[in-house]
């Protein structure tokens, strides 16, 4: 600690928004033993505050043992130049990391099958998002990093959030920003996660300092360089994409680098901007992605009937479903890029078997593509967690839980594919036995009247 308050001293020659953010930095560390959560994706603000933090713990040495955790969100639908950016500075990072023998650890934090933009778009026919029903940012954004920063903070009892928010950003951000409650030491609870503080370190700093700051200081201390991303922006003409961790915090859009997906706005103006600065072959994602927006208008694609059965425009039907999915894998063909993943396909079968399928439509969809996908595997950690929450819902339904679990292993452990027609109607004779035998059990452990 005590070099790095010598160099902090000796920095006198730094201009002031340094010293002032790197004296916040050292303070703020020193100041209790919480961890430290830094939310990165890639840009230019998150890569400045994670590059001012990891400069200030390889100045601290073997006493800077605090843990630091940093957290990208990785949609899975990221532009596909940005998501392999994000891939490989995660990986440098974690490489340096841990050859330095820094408390550093890295999570690359994805959306389950059932959050993520196929799952729900084409499992479960979700309309593409729109501003008023944006439902890809809390599943695909907000509760796949809010489980893992909700496991920091049970593992440590208590964060501290670092944010590379800036005043400077936009007119309605720093109303936000400085409307906050801070504490005597300036940092605010977050108001949608326990335990946890926010930091932004940089809050104060313009946008003609970050960019200083990145040019100067390249490249960074993880290795490879800042010019790819430099060049992102000169491409694409826009900001980055935040880790959103709360719905106060704006989605990705216009020019931000965003999900290729994205439905929201009338024009991503940033995938424009790629494929007109020489990545053509992104130019079917594109027209794919346009065509997603309109379809989601024709009522011919859609079901007539809400999710509350209100008559309207409901889910897409499963007709629309099936060319959607088969569309997908035949653009994976032309950029030669996979663009979903296996457990995605198992998801998207498990729910047209519980709507409407009886022929496991998405595996031979996917089979004409030369993907063999099998049915959605249970994983020992997620049969654990299943079985405690019937443990735990049992008693309020009144239903005894050993039934509920007999009928969970069945599914999960005896039945975990329907690839054939007879496994569905050997699965409805079994569960008529569970169900048969459980009113005999409860018949005899009546009183008698």
């Amino acid at each position: 600690m005590q070099m790095f308050e010598k160099s902090l001293t000796r920095a006198t020659c730094k201009p002031e928004h340094i010293q002032l953010t790197r004296r916040s930095l050292y303070e703020q560390y020193i100041a209790d033993h919480r961890s430290w959560v830094v939310a990165y994706s890639g840009g230019k603000d998150s890569t400045l505050l994670l590059q001012l933090v990891y400069e200030m713990l390889l100045e601290f040495g073997p006493e800077g043992t605090k843990p630091i955790d940093i957290v990208a969100s990785d949609t899975r639908v990221e532009a596909p130049n940005v998501e392999d950016y994000l891939a490989d500075r995660l990986s440098r990072i974690e490489s340096h990391a841990r050859a330095n023998g820094l408390p550093v650890h890295v999570h690359r934090v994805q959306p389950t099958p059932e959050q993520s933009f196929w799952g729900n778009l084409i499992g479960k026919g979700y309309p593409s998002p729109t501003r008023w029903f944006r439902w890809c940012t809390t599943k695909m954004k907000i509760k796949p990093s809010r489980a893992v920063i909700d496991g920091i903070v049970r593992k440590h009892g208590g964060v501290v959030l670092l944010l590379g928010t800036r005043i400077d950003e936009s007119a309605g951000r720093a109303q936000r920003m400085e409307g906050r409650a801070t504490n005597s030491r300036g940092l605010n609870p977050h108001g949608e996660i326990p335990d946890a503080l926010v930091m932004t370190p940089i809050a104060d700093w313009t946008t003609d300092q970050v960019w200083e700051y990145l040019f100067t200081h390249n490249p960074p201390p993880w290795g490879g360089t800042h010019d790819f991303m430099l060049d992102l922006y000169r491409q694409a003409s826009g900001g980055e994409c935040p880790v959103v961790l709360d719905l106060n915090t704006p989605s990705c859009g216009g020019s931000r680098f965003g999900c290729w997906t994205c439905t929201v706005v009338k024009e991503d103006k940033s995938m424009r901007g790629f494929i007109d600065s020489g990545a053509a072959w992104m130019r079917p994602l594109n027209e794919f992605r346009d065509w997603l927006k309109s379809i989601r208008e024709e009522t011919s694609m859609r079901d007539g009937i809400r999710r509350n059965d209100s008559i309207g425009p409901g889910p897409f039907n499963s007709e629309a479903r099936k060319t959607i999915l088969r569309r997908l894998f035949e653009l994976e063909k032309t950029v030669g890029r996979r663009l979903i993943e296996d457990a995605e396909i198992s998801y998207i079968q498990q729910q047209w078997s519980d709507k409407f399928d009886v022929t496991d439509s998405a595996l031979a969809i996917a089979r004409e593509f030369g993907r063999e996908v099998g049915s959605l595997k249970v994983t020992s950690e997620d049969a654990s967690s299943d079985l405690a929450l019937i443990e735990e819902l049992a008693p309020r339904f009144e239903v005894q839980s050993i039934w509920a679990t007999d009928l969970y292993r069945l599914i999960t452990e005896r039945y975990p594919s329907l690839d054939s027609p007879s496994s569905h109607q050997q699965l409805l004779d079994d569960v008529i036995k569970v169900v048969e035998n459980a009113v005999r059990q409860a018949d005899r452990t009546e009183p008698a009247a």
